[in-house]
């Protein structure tokens, strides 16, 4: 029996997820300015499943030793990073920061759709519907309409952000069967997965040996794949276990402001003066999906 959730450390968490994660689009942007996408996403995955591998040693922590879960790991490293990620840096080559934080940020109502559709393992709720409405009503205010301007000038790399948030949703779901392994064991099982298999990519590829990437996108590289993969990850096996697949991909709008706002100071990127109005609605709206969630299973300590 796991112990009960937390509303608070919950709340606390996904914040910090958010952060995390809102830092990554900038971070790829300025990786991107000098490494490959394939490249830099291979480096991303080893270098932060290497890292979490470190500190499962260090706390003691075995590797599972049946094939299923390896099979699974596998699984879980197509839908949250070897597609996602390879898709969102060649994306953003072409696409802003801010655009691509928005585009992403719909993550929850593919998770949404799939959970109410197919899986059918969590209450589809009022208050759910109206969580994803203000969510999304708070995005497009953060962004602003400045930042649609560009919408359709580049549709495939825009629709490759789009078909990443999928993949998103997907490992969201998928992420519930690793419910009582500790959240470190699939973070970095699917990150090792995902590295074994986009390093023999990118060698064929790219030949890496042959790039002479910046100081600029080499620091971007380190901050994305320690901060916004590694500590990232273990958060994220965490929230779904707590909060749900729909809960944890909430943090997709929590994401948005501070995304936004790391591109308007790293990039120049333009950020519109309705950003205040749409984080209420962003807030508003996390509060919406999380709470459902969290009170059913702080009631029912067997769920907790």
């Amino acid at each position: 029996m796991q112990r009960r959730s937390d509303l608070t450390t919950d709340l606390a968490l996904l914040l910090l997820l958010s952060t995390l994660w809102g830092a990554s689009y900038t971070f790829i942007k300025i990786g991107v300015e000098t490494i490959p996408p394939l490249t830099l996403i291979a480096a991303r995955t080893l270098i932060a499943g290497l890292l979490l591998t470190t500190v499962l040693r260090a706390r003691g922590l075995a590797w599972p030793r049946d094939h299923a879960t390896w099979r699974r790991f596998l699984v879980q490293a197509g839908l949250n990073s070897v597609v996602p990620f390879t898709l969102i840096a060649w994306a953003e080559r072409t696409v802003e920061a801010g655009l691509a934080t928005m585009l992403n940020a719909t993550s929850p109502i593919f998770a949404f759709l799939l959970t109410a559709l197919i899986t059918r393992h969590e209450p589809v709720t009022l208050r759910k519907l109206v969580g994803v409405a203000a969510g999304l009503a708070g995005t497009c205010l953060i962004v602003g309409v400045e930042a649609l301007h560009g919408l359709g000038e580049q549709s495939g790399a825009q629709l490759a952000i789009v078909a990443a948030t999928i993949c998103y949703a997907g490992a969201a779901i998928a992420g519930k069967s690793f419910k009582g392994l500790d959240p470190m064991l699939p973070a970095a099982g699917s990150l090792l997965s995902g590295a074994a298999i986009l390093i023999p990519l990118a060698l064929v590829v790219d030949h890496p040996w042959t790039l002479t990437p910046s100081l600029r996108s080499l620091l971007a590289l380190v901050a994305l794949a320690t901060a916004s993969t590694a500590a990232a990850m273990v958060i994220y096996f965490r929230l779904v276990q707590t909060l749900g697949s729909i809960g944890a991909t909430a943090q997709s709008y929590l994401r948005v402001p501070v995304g936004v706002a790391i591109a308007v100071t790293a990039l120049g990127e333009h950020l519109a003066p309705t950003a205040w109005i749409g984080l209420a609605c962003i807030v508003l709206g996390v509060v919406a999906m999380t709470l459902p969630a969290l009170k059913t299973k702080m009631n029912d300590p067997a769920k907790g």
